[in-house]
């Protein structure tokens, strides 16, 4: 059966109310009521804009940076764990879509006129309960461009980058390779800034250090 066969097999009726809720999910954005509650400020007109765990660090320190994280990364989780266990019958694609959901639903909430999150935590969270085995190539992949670069942003859209082709290399279905390329898509669009911002950093520190040296 091919690629586009066995997608026109899946039960839709079923597969959009999972996508709409993983997508509604998604759009409760912790970050932003968190700040709403503690400091009654809009976190998106707060450091870089933000309703992500970073940004939110940025304001109400690590409390506020580990309670996003932690729900953030649990609603990504959740959304793939309840996907897997409603689905009837159980359908990985369906159960890979309201992974694509919960992510979009995360970077752009319909509540917040789609300025929320980069999607960082909650990708993981999702992607390490739809398959496991993904936790150690991308820890391996995240502590190797870390002790290179020295810094976080990268290294952790690296290592998501390239779980594409770590699926690949375990010889999974294609149909698993597009669901997740589309996931971490997602995050890579959704860091675009982040990606000058970064480069920029390193081109400093390097001639920083050619500075040093020739002195």
């Amino acid at each position: 059966m091919s690629w586009f066969d066995n997608f026109h097999s899946a039960n839709w009726n079923q597969a959009s109310v999972i996508c709409l809720c993983s997508y509604f999910l998604g759009c409760f954005a912790a970050g932003y009521y968190l700040v709403r509650m503690r400091l009654g400020e809009d976190i998106r007109d707060l450091g870089s804009g933000s309703v992500g765990a970073r940004n939110v660090g940025r304001v109400l320190g690590k409390t506020g940076f580990l309670l996003t994280l932690i729900l953030d990364f649990s609603k990504g989780s959740f959304a793939v764990w309840a996907a897997r266990h409603f689905a009837t019958p159980a359908d990985e694609r369906v159960v890979a879509l309201a992974m694509i959901s919960v992510i979009a639903g995360h970077i752009w909430p319909l509540q917040l006129r789609g300025r929320g999150g980069k999607g960082m935590a909650t990708s993981l969270g999702a992607l390490l309960v739809y398959d496991p085995h993904l936790a150690l190539p991308f820890g391996v992949l995240f502590f190797c461009a870390f002790v290179l670069l020295r810094r976080i942003v990268l290294p952790g859209l690296f290592a998501l980058a390239c779980l594409p082709l770590v699926i690949l290399m375990l010889d999974e279905s294609s149909t698993k390779v597009v669901l997740v390329s589309v996931s971490a898509g997602l995050v890579l669009l959704a860091h675009r800034k982040n990606f000058v911002e970064e480069i920029l950093h390193l081109a400093e520190r390097r001639d920083v250090h050619s500075r040093i040296d020739q002195s």
